[in-house]
């Protein structure tokens, strides 16, 4: 019996999955965040080395198991000096011994790709396909049955991120101070805001946002507020969850008609927390009417998972075997 790990890697946890050759969820395990971009190769290294070592110590596996493949699904990454950088933190861990496991790689068995692949294949259950990303940040990612890819957002904040959270919650705050300014129709925005963040004035909007600070995930957490508003039939907010879902239909169209055949049917994965609200639903009636052939569907499977199938795929079948 082999087995193979797949790591789903980020700015805030990694996740690692352990799966057998016959595609069964052995093992799984949970650590800090692995983006080495912020917080330093050392600390990434330490990130993913704990994710495995929970991944085999929860399951009881203590003994040395062989393992054929890995795959990393780790966000930003992308460029030659990044998969690198990620290739000699898995060399490191193969030479120093601190895993139980007997390492049996070969160069082509380690992967390492952008995050929105292993959601795409996680999320549908293969690799052909769309996953529309939308938490803190949007990403539509797309792979048809030739191996061609196509890839639409994920520029981060201030450059891209059109349909997220982060969007959301901004165009929200600013309706809210238009509204105040009366430069915007009345809207519900302005009382929601200032009561949620607990404010005196919505002027103090400026002390929360500059002042002190927020992050972008912080500041992404607010768009509930906006969805909520729209539920309830807010003019304004209703612009602003359709603008952001013309955003979506947008991105995902430009995948479709990129590297699909006109009227192909395939899957539409949708993953993050946008989804969670009344976008989802917008979404599925516009790309329903505009593609009759293609179907939106939940996450079958994490993107762990998902990383674990594409390591998988580079193992010859005759494996299981050894």
């Amino acid at each position: 019996m082999f087995y193979v790990l797949g790591i789903d890697g980020g700015g805030s946890k990694t996740t690692c999955i352990l799966m057998n050759c016959s595609r069964k969820l052995i093992g799984r395990g949970e650590a800090g965040a692995s983006n080495y971009q912020s917080i330093g190769v050392e600390a990434a290294k330490k990130s993913i080395e704990t994710a495995i070592k929970k991944t085999l110590t929860a399951n009881n596996l203590t003994k040395n198991i062989q393992v054929k493949a890995i795959c990393l699904g780790l966000a930003g990454v992308g460029r030659p000096k990044d998969i690198e950088v990620i290739k000699n933190i898995i060399q490191d861990l193969h030479d120093n011994g601190s895993l139980p496991i007997t390492w049996n790689l070969q160069p082509h068995n380690i992967i390492i790709c952008h995050d929105a692949l292993i959601a795409l294949v996680g999320g549908i259950g293969h690799d052909v396909g769309i996953v529309v990303a939308a938490g803190t940040g949007s990403i539509v990612f797309g792979r048809n049955s030739q191996g061609k890819t196509k890839r639409v957002g994920g520029w981060g904040h201030i450059l891209g991120d059109e349909g997220s959270a982060y969007k959301i919650a901004i165009a929200g705050m600013q309706a809210a101070l238009k509204i105040y300014d009366g430069r915007e129709i009345n809207s519900c925005l302005l009382a929601d805001f200032q009561q949620h963040l607990e404010l005196a004035s919505i002027e103090d909007l400026v002390d929360v946002i500059y002042r002190r600070g927020w992050d972008v995930k912080k500041i992404a957490a607010l768009a509930p507020i906006v969805d909520r508003a729209a539920v309830k039939g807010d003019r304004v907010a209703n612009k602003i969850i359709d603008d952001a879902v013309q955003e979506l239909v947008k991105g995902t169209s430009t995948v479709i008609e990129a590297i699909f055949q006109p009227g192909e049917a395939l899957e539409v994965v949708t993953t993050g927390s946008v989804w969670q609200s009344c976008i989802r639903e917008r979404f599925v009636s516009a790309i329903g009417e505009r593609f009759p052939g293609v179907e939106v569907i939940l996450p079958r499977f994490k993107p762990a998972y998902g990383a674990g199938l594409l390591a998988l795929e580079r193992v010859p079948l005759r494996g299981s075997k050894n």
